[in-house]
């Protein structure tokens, strides 16, 4: 282990009127800095998560940080983008400057703000996280993506519509307790289950309720080296960080299998020396809810096709063996793109040291997180434990 996480910050997610990603990105910078008690002028160097493709007029945003405070003024700031997976890309960037010791302390941020652009432009700049060059005609946008893998997954594995709702019906329940979610409500299996005014199909056999939501937000995390991380009032670090990266196109693999996700996972938990049974809890990228279905089985949950026994038997619930998405995921949280992966890795950190409050998970000793970039292609995951 080389790198801790030694603060963080984060936003509620929602529409956030009257912000701006320059006011995201200030206020968690700051906030997160005197969380974990390190002044800015300790800072050796930043790095911004921030998808954009168009959400933002702004596009040149790494020296945005700086703004946080005047002793941030000329320190290494980097902006990175790796679509979904943008804000982990960035926590992986810090790790990799302090495993190089080109730095002790890292400020990592992450920020979107969606909900000001029309609902047409959100569907167009999320399909430039797909293969334009075939799937940017595909009906519904990023949703309409989703739809065919589940509706191809229907057509091989049997109708999971049951599995899908329970699902949403969990991450819902989740995100009441969770003070950052932008929708805290219980919305419960049945209206999750049922096509209505409220819930119609939104691409093939996807409802609204199996989608994410359009969001504003930001998070950070303060990382630091082991010998520093030590010195200050907590700390909580990778016991492994993986990435894969697959091909774009979803004509050239069988996207059934999220196999990325898969070898992510197995580097990961081998390079941690523990097995999947040995975590606590793990934050995964639900931003629709066959995507959930189809990590259960690349994380080794339940073999290919049979995801569904993981929700229907109780396992990722809450209390169940291996909570899955106890913060609500993407589902109930929001996504707000660049955020999303910098907000799995607060909020972990938050479980592993028991302040997190109404979503806390029982004794959580080690937490694993899996964040990804389109369908599958960018493939992040970190697992993570207190020291101190």
């Amino acid at each position: 282990m080389t790198a801790c996480i030694v603060g963080w910050a984060h936003t509620p997610f929602g529409k956030l009127n009257g912000e701006t990603v320059e006011s995201l990105i200030v206020r968690v910078a700051g906030e997160a800095l005197a969380d974990a008690g390190i002044g800015p002028k300790d800072v050796d160097e930043i790095v911004l998560g921030h998808f954009n493709a168009g959400f933002s007029a702004q596009d040149f945003t790494a020296s945005l940080v700086l703004q946080a405070a005047p002793e941030l003024r000329f320190k290494r700031a980097t902006r990175v983008e790796n679509a979904c997976a943008t804000g982990s890309a960035a926590v992986h960037q810090g790790i990799k400057a302090i495993d190089a010791r080109a730095a002790r302390v890292v400020l990592v941020v992450g920020a979107e703000q969606m909900t000001t652009t029309p609902a047409a432009e959100i569907g167009r700049n999320l399909l430039k996280a797909s293969y334009v060059r075939e799937e940017a005609e595909i009906d519904g946008g990023f949703a309409g993506i989703f739809g065919k893998i589940a509706g191809l997954y229907f057509q091989k594995w049997g109708d999971q519509s049951d599995a899908l709702a329970m699902i949403a019906a969990k991450n819902h329940k989740n995100g009441v307790g969770n003070p950052y979610a932008q929708m805290r409500k219980d919305l419960g299996y049945d209206f999750c289950r049922t096509e209505s005014e409220k819930n119609p199909f939104v691409a093939g056999p996807l409802k609204r309720t199996d989608c994410s939501l359009v969001s504003d937000g930001a998070a950070a995390v303060v990382l630091a080296d082991v010998e520093t991380a030590l010195k200050l009032k907590k700390a909580v670090t990778f016991r492994a960080v993986e990435h894969v990266q697959d091909f774009l196109p979803m004509s050239k693999r069988d996207i059934l299998k999220f196999e990325g996700c898969a070898l992510a996972w197995q580097r990961a938990l081998a390079q941690a020396g523990i097995s999947l049974g040995d975590l606590s809890f793990a934050e995964v990228h639900d931003c629709f809810t066959i995507a959930e279905l189809l990590v259960y089985e690349g994380m080794g949950m339940a073999p290919t096709g049979q995801g569904a026994r993981v929700i229907a038997d109780g396992t990722s619930a809450i209390s169940g063996k291996l909570p899955i998405n106890p913060s609500g995921g993407l589902k109930s949280k929001g996504h707000p793109i660049g955020a999303t992966g910098v907000s799995m890795h607060a909020i972990t950190a938050m479980q592993l040291t028991g302040t997190a409050g109404d979503m806390q998970v029982k004794d959580a000793h080690l937490g694993g997180i899996f964040n990804m970039g389109g369908a599958a292609v960018a493939n992040y995951v970190s697992i993570l434990e207190r020291i101190k």
